[in-house]
């Protein structure tokens, strides 16, 4: 063998090694998935649904499988949208809604739906329409949180079957048209003058009836002292009878006769010429009172 015939074989041996060590790369290469953290990835084999990826390393046959769809698996929020509806009381309202959503089961989400967010959209219109229409407007402005809690729910029955998962569902804002808006105030407006009219009756139903407290708690006072008046000169009286009954006539005589002095007395001291009179027996008043006093002495 020529050696020019040896190497040529070496060659074609080295060739045929990185061949396959081409082959083997390759194959590693295809095989090999490394999926982040915030995707999903839908993998086929002959054009059917082999599996799905999870985040981290993964392994597939290579050449017979292929990612087709990576699909992120992000809270996402679908653009505000405006929709109109009518209420059970037949006034028209725009009702703003925003949703949030994300994809958990993302072989349902590829091949049963094509678009996700025009498909979620609908269905939150035709929700919302429904629920505020079984409402009357004065509910739908009271019980915002109950209608955004009916509203999740069906949202999320209706598109469980497209693998996606709405995290949140919330009435951003309801509108009404100026004819309905106008005639709302009005209807403020006037609640607003009654409340005023009864806050002020009863304002003056409580002065008159503090009014009429206050002659009561006066008249209560009056009839009081009245009472003390009354039980003091009844105590005189009883303090009088008790000195004429233990001393006999000459005590309730030596009392006349000292109040007697007392007049006398008062008519003297005035200003000026005074003629005084004197009833005929007063100087007798005087004798029996001084009497009395040097008796008692």
């Amino acid at each position: 063998m020529e050696l020019s015939d040896l190497l040529s074989q070496i060659a074609g041996g080295d060739f045929v090694l990185l061949l396959l060590a081409g082959f083997v790369i390759l194959c590693i290469f295809l095989g090999v998935r490394i999926v982040p953290q915030s995707q999903k990835f839908v993998v086929e084999r002959f054009g059917r649904l082999q599996t799905v990826l999870g985040p981290g390393i993964n392994f597939i046959v290579p050449f017979l499988d292929q990612v087709r769809h990576r699909i992120s698996i992000l809270e996402r929020q679908l653009p505000n949208a405006t929709q109109d509806a009518i209420t059970s009381d037949n006034v028209l309202v725009q009702v703003e809604t925003s949703v949030f959503y994300r994809i958990l089961r993302p072989e349902k989400t590829v091949y049963r739906i094509r678009d996700v967010d025009a498909a979620i959209a609908t269905t939150v219109a035709g929700i919302v329409r429904a629920e505020i229409g079984k409402m009357e407007l004065d509910e739908v402005q009271a019980n915002r949180s109950q209608l955004i809690a009916h509203i999740k729910e069906s949202v999320e029955d209706a598109v469980d079957a497209w693998g996606i998962e709405v995290t949140r569902a919330e009435i951003l804002d309801v509108n009404l048209d100026t004819a309905t808006r106008e005639a709302m105030l009005q209807q403020l407006n006037a609640e607003r003058a009654r409340r005023a009219q009864v806050t002020e009756a009863e304002g003056q139903r409580r002065a008159v009836e503090l009014a009429a407290d206050a002659e009561l708690y006066a008249a209560e006072q009056a009839a009081k002292a009245r009472r003390v008046q009354a039980d003091a000169e009844a105590y005189a009286t009883a303090v009088v009878a008790k000195a004429i009954r233990e001393n006999g006539l000459e005590a309730a005589q030596y009392q006349v006769a000292l109040k007697q002095v007392e007049a006398l007395t008062a008519v003297g001291k005035g200003e000026g010429r005074q003629t005084v009179l004197l009833p005929a027996n007063a100087l007798d008043a005087f004798a029996d009172a001084f009497g009395m006093l040097k008796g008692k002495g």
